[in-house]
């Protein structure tokens, strides 16, 4: 299956992946585990998709999502560089009033794992790359795209020529796939940038994930293994540039201002990122021969840490939708077979971009009659154990009608 670049040909497959990230490789391993013959196509170098340089940057992994990972055999090679989520405290800045999870109210396992991506991605790539039936081909621009009534054809730069049954658009939140099948989406900027770095402390976290939410907007300390965290930093567009160009000790004193003393002594280690924060919901997920999954469908604000965990789950709604229509001998590249994942998941994702967004809107500000109601709102949920418990299954992604490899069950 290594890295192809072929010319002049006429390829077949059974299944086509445009984007080879976090979501894309996992469905493409997905699917080839239940026997489908997949190309992923991809404009990245595939060798830095097995750098295992340390780079800052880290994801939080639901528990659904940790069983779905190890249902297809890839937890094994995360789960030494993972720390479990074991508790989550939410609070307001300078409020005594504050939410607090423990796994315990609903038994033993934990909220979820943060795992660094870089090993995310090294286990993934090692285990596609053992894999027959799965073919990369990248670094790789596309031509054109047909989607005929029996197939898809897509034409290569390299003169190159795939055929499938079927074309899955993990290409990201600028999909140029959708966009070519004409596919709107309803979108918003927030105003705001996310920062995200690494930080050693001095004392142990607990394995507790903190989100305190500030005027302007939430900053998520999330366990890491040892006295290390990552931290997701919500700013004002127009303050992140400036706090991004300080020098590595005012960087430090702004952060420690948000960050607090609770953790001891911080130091920043690995490089600062940011990104735009936005929504964005594609008025559809499917149509002849195509599906959007990832952020292709759906983009969100990181408030609730979910967006990967959302696009993890599409592929196993995926997996599971084309494998049953597959086992029955039906043509799972039907418009008719992929509505089945639309409705499953259009509901489920319309209610985690609410949630978010309005999460993200009545605790981004400093409005005093606001301030007041979220505190006492905390306060209340904090001392309802059944409502707690329904916040809480979401978190670790159980809520809904779940897919069977979410559930840790094979197909």
């Amino acid at each position: 299956m290594p890295n192809q670049n072929l010319k002049n040909e006429q390829t077949v497959t059974e299944v086509i992946i445009v984007g080879g990230g976090l979501v894309g490789a996992t469905l493409a391993y997905s699917l080839a585990n239940v026997g489908m013959k997949v190309t992923v196509l991809d404009r990245g170098d595939p060798q830095s998709w097995l750098d295992d340089s340390f780079d800052g940057r880290a994801s939080a992994v639901a528990l659904a999502s940790q069983r779905y990972l190890e249902a297809i055999g890839l937890w094994s090679d995360m789960a030494p560089h993972a720390c479990a989520i074991k508790d989550i405290r939410v609070s307001e800045a300078h409020q005594p009033f504050f939410l607090h999870y423990d796994h315990r109210d609903l038994g033993d396992e934990p909220f979820g794992y943060m795992v660094e991506n870089r090993h995310i991605r090294r286990s993934l790539y090692s285990a596609i790359n053992q894999n027959e039936n799965i073919s990369i081909l990248a670094p790789i621009e596309i031509d054109s795209i047909d989607r005929g009534a029996n197939q898809v054809s897509v034409a290569l730069k390299n003169n190159t020529v795939i055929h499938a049954p079927l074309l899955l658009a993990a290409d990201g939140r600028r999909s140029r796939i959708r966009a070519q099948a004409g596919i709107r989406v309803t979108q918003w900027q927030y105003k705001q940038t996310g920062i995200v770095c690494t930080v050693k402390h001095e004392k142990p976290h607990h394995q507790i994930a903190h989100e305190h939410f500030l005027p302007a907007g939430p900053f998520a300390i999330l366990p890491l293994q040892g006295n290390n965290s990552s931290l997701v930093w919500v700013e004002d567009d127009k303050l992140a540039p400036m706090i991004l160009a300080l020098e590595e000790k005012e960087f430090l004193e702004e952060l420690e201002k948000r960050f607090g003393s609770f953790l001891g002594k911080l130091e920043v280690v690995g490089p600062r990122w940011s990104f735009p924060l936005s929504l964005q919901h594609a008025h559809r997920y499917a149509a002849n021969r195509l599906a959007l999954v990832g952020d292709a469908a759906h983009g969100m604000h990181p408030i609730a840490g979910q967006g990967l965990n959302l696009g993890w789950r599409g592929a196993a709604a995926l997996t599971e939708i084309i494998y049953d229509a597959r086992k029955l001998g039906l043509d799972y590249g039907l418009e008719t077979v992929l509505e089945n994942y639309e409705r499953w998941r259009r509901f489920d994702n319309t209610l985690m971009l609410g949630m978010t967004d309005g999460l993200n809107r009545l605790f981004s500000n400093n409005i005093g009659p606001l301030k007041f109601m979220r505190d006492v709102g905390l306060a209340i949920v904090n001392q309802l154990p059944p409502l707690k418990k329904i916040f809480m299954g979401s978190a670790m992604g159980l809520s809904g009608d779940v897919p069977k490899l979410m559930r840790g069950e094979n197909l």
